[in-house]
């Protein structure tokens, strides 16, 4: 997941904004500290913990503590109510995983996860940000003391901004998705002078996003009469298992873009990640393809790069776009440009964003036709699209 900058006045203005660290954290300010934040680091390895602890410490703002294992972690919650907690996935006794489960269930907390990028361990990271984990950072390869200073810089970022993150929406999406219990947005039907009026629907999401789409996607109905494509800043790893997993719950076929791919309605194209896709047209239609990442764009998959392509292509008034929870603003400006040709977009409410980035950049230039809360998306894509 990417992350942008805030210094210590942006981050304390946030917190305030929002009337200080969460509410179930309702212990006193302490004397002479301003925002400070209280971390729970839970690693099965000591050599882990200090390292982590001497980032956060090191940056400052932090009161650390630490959790051999995911036990641990849970006898200390309690009495701790950290602000944030960073939880590796491979530990004895309890693994990453089912200890999220339970602190969700118990006590949410803002989690950002730590983990190798191994194949096997990009599929659990990513049922972990289905479950509600805010983030992720990938532990450094070989020698850990050399190679720590890597992530440093990023998991300091990615912890402050975990404390912000609003965990309302997303406790529980997994399961309720998983048992059949999501209602689908009901098929709109619509006048013939309305028909194929949208050539496409664009979604963009960051932080946050793979929970939300687990829950909005398969709420999208098989009517849908355009293609979906979705750009979600994840590595390249996630999205193949990410693709098979919505897959089998959505009513519409899911793919991830790895190639050259005609677009066909009723159809979903998930971007892959740690690259850029782009829309082109050809004689036969339009397609979508996976291309290397452009250096002139922060964030990857671009939000903002795929939906150029796709106005150069499409006429704004015949697409419809949706920015979700996300730090920082990628597909802000290219989501107003379509906005201002006469084109659809929907960007994700406050209430509900984990972090409200892009979408609250699109509010804010003017460029949503609409702003609403995560449960209300799916309904309004179906209306716009079927």
């Amino acid at each position: 997941m990417p992350y942008t900058t805030a210094t210590t006045l942006e981050f304390d203005d946030r917190l305030q904004a929002r009337g200080g660290p969460p509410a179930r954290h309702d212990r006193p300010a302490r004397e002479g500290a301003v925002a400070t934040l209280v971390v729970l680091v839970v690693d099965d390895s000591a050599l882990m913990r200090r390292a982590i602890k001497g980032m956060l410490t090191t940056a400052g703002g932090f009161e650390v503590h630490t959790a051999r294992d995911g036990h641990d972690a849970l006898e200390q919650l309690g009495r701790l109510r950290p602000h944030v907690i960073t939880l590796d996935i491979n530990m004895p006794q309890m693994d990453g995983l089912s200890c999220l489960a339970k602190i969700m269930a118990n006590q949410p907390t803002p989690v950002v996860m730590l983990s190798s990028l191994t194949e096997k361990n990009a599929l659990v990271t990513l049922e972990a940000l289905e479950l509600g984990a805010v983030d992720y950072v990938a532990k450094p390869g070989g020698t850990v003391s050399l190679n720590l200073d890597e992530v440093a810089t990023e998991l300091v970022q990615k912890v402050r901004t975990a404390a912000g993150a609003r965990l309302s929406r997303t406790r529980g999406l997994s399961a309720r998705v998983k048992t059949g219990t999501a209602a689908p947005a009901p098929a709109q039907r619509r006048s013939a002078a309305r028909a194929g009026i949208v050539d496409l629907v664009l979604i963009g999401a960051s932080t946050g996003g793979p929970a939300l789409l687990w829950d909005l996607l398969p709420q999208l109905p098989a009517s849908l009469a355009a293609p979906v494509v979705v750009a979600l800043h994840i590595p390249g790893s996630f999205t193949a298992g990410m693709a098979h997993r919505l897959d089998e719950t959505c009513q519409m076929p899911v793919h991830e873009v790895d190639r050259v791919t005609t677009l066909r309605p009723g159809h979903i194209y998930l971007a892959r990640g740690s690259a850029d896709v782009v829309v082109a047209r050809r004689l036969d239609g339009l397609i979508v393809k996976s291309v290397p990442s452009d250096t002139g764009h922060r964030w990857h998959p671009s939000v903002d790069r795929l939906v150029a392509s796709a106005r150069a292509h499409i006429e704004p008034r015949r697409l419809v776009c949706a920015l979700l929870t996300g730090i920082g603003d990628d597909g802000a400006a290219e989501m107003s440009a379509v906005h201002a040709g006469g084109g659809r977009t929907v960007a994700e409410s406050e209430e509900t964003a984990v972090v409200w980035g892009m979408p609250g950049e699109l509010a804010r230039r003017g460029g949503a036709s609409t702003v609403l809360p995560a449960h209300r998306i799916a309904a309004q894509l179906a209306d716009w699209a079927c």
